[in-house]
């Protein structure tokens, strides 16, 4: 092993230049495979910590208005959530593990005792809370005993919470909406969403539905009717996405998605219009842009793999010249090699080693300064959906998986070349 490193590096000396060229072609092959690599799963964990900011795996449900006629109805009827409408999503739905009614009211006016503003307030159940992602700077979330006593409890958004308080502890403050009084129990973390259906969290206001009903109904509909239902599929129906996007014929705009098509139907059935009608009833799944997502990352992550295995391909090509061009030049020391003993497996072995170290040696440097331009990159401000450059343990098994494979390729054929000169015409060989 020291001999064959050592003649390797005699190697590189006697052919400077060449060296240099081959062994940037590796060295640059695995600075793609990393960074590339590492790029795509900065983008993946990003998009996945935005998209949880809203809520992982949710759906948004609302009324809509009919477009076709059914069960004697004329088309352009208003249909209308109501909290019976999410309770029958709840027991009927065999796709649902949570629904939570959502009932909102914008320009609602809030007092402290430090300043006042018009902020927007949403009436949500204790389950609304882990689906939707509302997590607290400090606090406690909303409890069944909340809604079953309907307790006028409230839990404050970060920018409202310093609009109102400024820096100030809130917990247990007193604030007014709409003149009636309610206790801060909890302050929501500072979330960097940038994706919403009603405005970002940051800016509102939540208190428990049953409060919500009896204090602050919608003022521009029934007081049973609700502003949105959210739902939470189970994780097999999320799992399925895949295949039902694989497996349709026409526009992504026009598959069915089972989980929209089983809870329309339900929904159809309660208030008589047709399940076909897509513009009674629309919903926003957060799924499928995890899904479209997923599947651009996959294909650059594929793209970028084979940028990187070219790059390395071509490296090795300029290794293994470099070996036959090494076996040309050391012909003769062949020669008196096997004529002193050396077997074939001794000569093969030398010049493999040789080829495997100039692979290895050049591969392994790519690799640290790849990973030095990772971390480099990491102490720049990132973009919301780029969460920096990301070195898994499947980039790294995957990165020296190729590395071997291109040293073992491309040193195998030149130490063959070698071991198969016969002695006596090795010694006769003059370049």
């Amino acid at each position: 092993m020291k001999e064959a490193f050592v003649q390797s590096l005699q190697n590189l000396r006697a052919n400077k230049l060449r060296s240099f060229l081959t062994m940037f072609g590796i060295l640059w092959g695995m600075v793609s495979v990393v960074i590339l690599s590492a790029m795509g799963e900065g983008f993946q964990a990003g998009n996945e910590k935005v998209l949880r900011e809203l809520g992982k795996n949710i759906g948004i449900v609302w009324g809509g208005r009919t477009s076709l006629q059914a069960g004697g109805e004329r088309a352009g009827r208003v249909i209308n959530l109501t909290l019976d409408d999410a309770r029958a999503l709840q027991a009927e739905s065999a796709m649902v593990d949570v629904v939570s009614p959502e009932l909102i009211r914008g320009a609602v006016r809030v007092k402290s005792a430090y300043n006042d503003a018009t902020v927007q307030v949403s009436g949500v159940e204790p389950q609304y809370q882990r689906i939707r992602t509302i997590e607290l700077d400090y606090g406690r979330l909303f409890t069944p005993t909340d809604e079953d006593q309907v307790a006028r409890v409230a839990i404050v958004g970060f920018d409202i919470a310093e609009q109102l308080f400024g820096k100030r502890e809130i917990l247990g403050e007193a604030i007014t909406l709409n003149g009636l009084s309610y206790t801060v129990v909890g302050k929501i973390r500072k979330k960097n969403q940038d994706s919403n259906y009603s405005g970002p969290d940051n800016n509102k206001i939540f208190v428990p539905f049953a409060a919500m009903m009896r204090d602050l109904p919608r003022n521009d509909a029934d007081p049973n009717v609700l502003s949105d239902i959210i739902v939470s599929p189970k994780p097999w129906v999320v799992a399925e996405l895949p295949g039902v996007l694989d497996s349709r014929t026409g526009r992504i705009e026009d598959i069915v998605w089972p989980l929209e098509a089983n809870l329309r139907a339900i929904i159809a059935r309660r208030h008589g219009f047709d399940p076909n009608d897509t513009q009674a009833m629309t919903m926003w799944d957060t799924s499928l842009n995890t899904l479209m997502f997923d599947r651009m990352i996959a294909n650059m992550k594929l793209f970028f793999s084979v940028v990187g295995i070219v790059t390395l391909a071509l490296g090795g090509i300029g290794v293994m010249n470099i070996m036959l061009i090494a076996v040309k030049e050391r012909t003769r020391e062949i020669g008196v090699r096997k004529a002193l003993g050396a077997t074939t497996g001794n000569i093969q072995r030398q010049f493999f080693l040789e080829g495997f170290f100039l692979t290895m040696l050049s591969g392994g440097a790519g690799m640290l300064l790849a990973i030095g331009l990772c971390r480099l990159v990491n102490l720049a401000p990132m973009p919301a959906r780029f969460a920096g450059m990301i070195l898994s343990w499947q980039t790294a098994l995957l990165s020296l998986a190729m590395l071997v494979a291109v040293g073992v390729i491309t040193s195998t054929y030149p130490a063959r070349r070698a071991a198969e000169l016969p002695p006596v015409e090795a010694l006769r060989f003059e370049m």
